[in-house]
C-alpha cells in the first residue's frame, strides 16, 4: 500500500497537541471508481476495503477512536463532552462499524484522543480549534450548509457548550468545489438573494470559499486565524474525490483531534 497523501494547515502546526490532516484519495485499498483511500461506507464501495482505509487513516495520525458522522446536509451540530459514555457513537480501530452513528453535519468536543472525521467529495470540511479551552470541531458544509450558515452555527455551539471565544478560534477549510467549478444553473431558486454577492460576474458560479471565511468573521473569528487550502476538488479529481466530476466516487477524510497531556 502506498503512503497516504496528507495536507495540513500551517497555522495548526503551532499547537503540538493538535493532530489533524486532510487525506487525499491516494494510498488506500479501494479499487475502481473508489480508488483508493475511500472512507465512505455508503457510496458503493466494498466494506472490508473501507474498514481498512479508515483504520489506516487513524493509524497514520496515531488515534484509536474516531467519530464518523452520518452526514445528511442539515444543520445539526452534535456536542460530545468529557465524561460522557461515547462507546455507541465511536469507531474504535479494529472493531468495524459504529453501533449507533450520529446523524449530523457538525461535531464539537473537548474529549482528548477522539478524532472527528468529516467525509467529503466537493463539499467543505471546516476544522475549528479553540486552544484556550482545548475544544475542537469539524463541520460538513455543502452548498445547503453554506446557505444555512452551518459554520457560523458551529462557532455559536462552541461558545454555548464550552465558553469558547470566537476571537480565540482557528479555522481551516479543506479542498472543495472552487469558484471555478461551483456552477448553480438554478441558483435563483436554490441560493437566497442575500448570497448572490458571492456569484462571479457574468455567470452562475459561486465563491463558497469566500462565503465561508466571511461567515466565520461575522461570528467573531479573526480573519488571520482562517486558512483555506484553495484547492478545487473537481479540477483536481486525480487527487481528491469529486462527485461533480465522477458521480460514482468515494469520500476523502478531514480529521482533527487533540491528544492527551503528556507528562
Amino acid at each position: 500500500m502506498a503512503h497516504p497523501d496528507i495536507l495540513v494547515f500551517d497555522h495548526f502546526k503551532s499547537f503540538p497537541q493538535l493532530v489533524h490532516g486532510v487525506f487525499s484519495r491516494k494510498g488506500g485499498m479501494s479499487t475502481g471508481s473508489h480508488a483508493s483511500l475511500n472512507i465512505g461506507l455508503n457510496c458503493g464501495d466494498d466494506e472490508p476495503a473501507v474498514v481498512q482505509n479508515r483504520n489506516y487513516m487513524m493509524d497514520t495520525l496515531g488515534v484509536v477512536r474516531a467519530v464518523f458522522l452520518n452526514q445528511v446536509h442539515g444543520t445539526e451540530i452534535k456536542v460530545l463532552k468529557q465524561g460522557e459514555d461515547i462507546k455507541a457513537v465511536t469507531w474504535d480501530k479494529g472493531f468495524g462499524r459504529t453501533p449507533c452513528p450520529i446523524s449530523a453535519d457538525g461535531i464539537v468536543t473537548n474529549i482528548r484522543d477522539l478524532a472527528l472525521v468529516i467525509q467529503v467529495a466537493d463539499c467543505q470540511a471546516v476544522m475549528l480549534y479553540d486552544p484556550v479551552n482545548q475544544v475542537i470541531a469539524n463541520v460538513h458544509s455543502g452548498w445547503r450548509g453554506s446557505v444555512a450558515n452551518i459554520i457560523g452555527r458551529c462557532v455559536q455551539v462552541m461558545a454555548e457548550a464550552f465558553s469558547s471565544q470566537p476571537r480565540d478560534i482557528f479555522a481551516g477549510i479543506s479542498p472543495s468545489l472552487g469558484p471555478c467549478c461551483a456552477e448553480f444553473i438554478h441558483y435563483k431558486r436554490e441560493i437566497p438573494k442575500s448570497l448572490w454577492a458571492y456569484k462571479l460576474k457574468g455567470g452562475s458560479y459561486f465563491d463558497f470559499w469566500t462565503l465561508s471565511c466571511d461567515q466565520l468573521v461575522e461570528k467573531g473569528v479573526k480573519k488571520e486565524n482562517i486558512l483555506s487550502m484553495g484547492i478545487c476538488t473537481q479540477c483536481r479529481a486525480d487527487r481528491f474525490f469529486s462527485f461533480r466530476e465522477e458521480k460514482n466516487t468515494g469520500r476523502f477524510g478531514a480529521v482533527i483531534a487533540v491528544t492527551k497531556e503528556r507528562g
